[in-house]
């Protein structure tokens, strides 16, 4: 039997210790590596090269989402499961924008996780029934009411956002380049471009635009 390799990232130890349990159980699934951080996550990812990526969205360092675009280019071949307490729209459409096929709740069951896992590792989407109705809501209004005005978040490139989130975080010029590998002078040109494109005139600003569009929570804030 093939077994699906799997890697699980996730900054709450007790979390990632369960779901590394709960997979430990299922002689289909193979637990090949362990991140807390999603710096951690990529380089892992890269060394282990797994079939599937479970991951959640709020983590230290790189979140989630800019691990699902900084991984795809490196590992095509590796399906991404989103696992997460979020069921905002804004992050639903972002990690299947990205790549991911899968975006489940923590609140599912063990089962339903454990679907999803099979699900992704052949290329299937897998969306917990919550989000399901979420995004059909958001692709009818979207219908209904024409097409969608675009923020400003929405007006960065790939890389824009990238820097955005991180900057938003509180993490320096040359943590930046560093993790994404790129010269501090392009950091800070990106920097440049982003205050220009968001109309914000210090990081407080940017700070109150991505809680406002949901770039960022609370929570990730809580963490910087």
């Amino acid at each position: 039997m093939k077994k699906i390799r799997v890697l699980i990232a996730d900054d709450h130890l007790m979390v990632l210790e369960g779901i590394k349990e709960l997979f430990s159980k299922e002689e289909d699934i193979d637990v090949v590596a362990e991140a807390r951080d999603g710096q951690d996550a990529i380089q892992k990812a890269r060394k282990t090269k797994p079939d599937v990526m479970c991951i959640d969205i709020s983590m230290p360092v790189i979140n989630g989402l800019d691990v699902i675009q900084l991984v795809k280019p490196l590992l095509p071949d590796t399906k991404i499961l989103v696992l997460t307490m979020s069921h905002k729209e804004p992050y639903i459409r972002q990690a299947l924008e990205f790549g991911a096929l899968g975006y489940i709740l923590k609140t599912s069951s063990s089962s339903a996780l454990i679907q999803a896992v099979r699900m992704v590792s052949k290329g299937e989407f897998c969306l917990s029934t919550e989000i399901s109705g979420t995004v059909i809501k958001s692709y009818l209004n979207t219908r209904e009411q024409g097409p969608k005005v675009v923020n400003s978040f929405d007006l960065l490139s790939g890389r824009e956002k990238q820097v955005f989130r991180m900057l938003v975080k509180g993490q320096g010029t040359k943590t930046i380049a560093d993790i994404l590998n790129i010269s501090p002078k392009t950091v800070a040109k990106h920097k440049s471009h982003i205050m220009g494109k968001m109309k914000a005139g210090d990081l407080v600003s940017l700070m109150k635009i991505a809680l406002k569009h949901d770039v960022i929570d609370a929570e990730e804030l809580a963490e910087t």
